[in-house]
């Protein structure tokens, strides 16, 4: 198994990333680190959650290198983030569809690598967090609504190392 671990860094929205294999700066959420995390709140949760399945743009990005389940994004899917749809909540949605969620294909290269965390998942409970994901970071490493960023090289290097036992721990420190 693979061990991710997340500790913070300088500033409520900067951390470490590390592996057996080394540390990778890293971009939180805009509200830091929580052990109590909410709906919109904007934090990273605090805790140890598995890596369930990794989403790939494949106008984008070729299948990168890993043992993690994978998947190509489509521009059809979303990601349920609304408390009041509760069947879908935190989950995989294709579009259109209705209640609140966010769009997978992204313009901005944000999703073009996407790991599903499993975070509030198993299963969902309305209001306590949904879209938690490791993904790519902005250029201007600029806070994320709550994931986990990372460079692309870096994120690869991670991956290289993924498999369906892999774990991502989140601490203070």
């Amino acid at each position: 198994m693979t061990l991710l671990t997340v500790r913070a860094a300088a500033g409520a929205s900067r951390g470490i990333l590390a592996t057996d294999t080394g540390e990778w700066p890293c971009a939180l959420g805009r509200g830091g680190l929580t052990d109590a995390k909410r709906e919109g709140d904007g934090a990273t949760p605090i805790g140890r959650f598995p890596l369930r399945r990794l989403f790939y743009r494949p106008d984008r990005e070729p299948p990168p290198a890993t043992a993690l389940p994978t998947l190509p994004l489509a521009e059809n899917l979303g990601w349920c983030d609304d408390p009041r749809a509760s069947a879908d909540y935190n989950r995989l949605v294709r579009l259109p569809f209705a209640p609140g969620h966010e769009r997978m294909w992204r313009d901005d290269g944000l999703y073009d690598l996407v790991v599903e965390l499993g975070y509030n998942d198993a299963p969902p409970v309305p209001g306590l967090g949904s879209a938690i994901f490791l993904h790519l970071a902005r250029p201007d490493w600029g806070p994320t609504e709550g994931c986990v960023a990372m460079a692309r090289d870096d994120l690869l290097a991670v991956l290289a190392g993924a498999g369906a036992s892999s774990e991502i721990d989140v601490a203070r420190r």
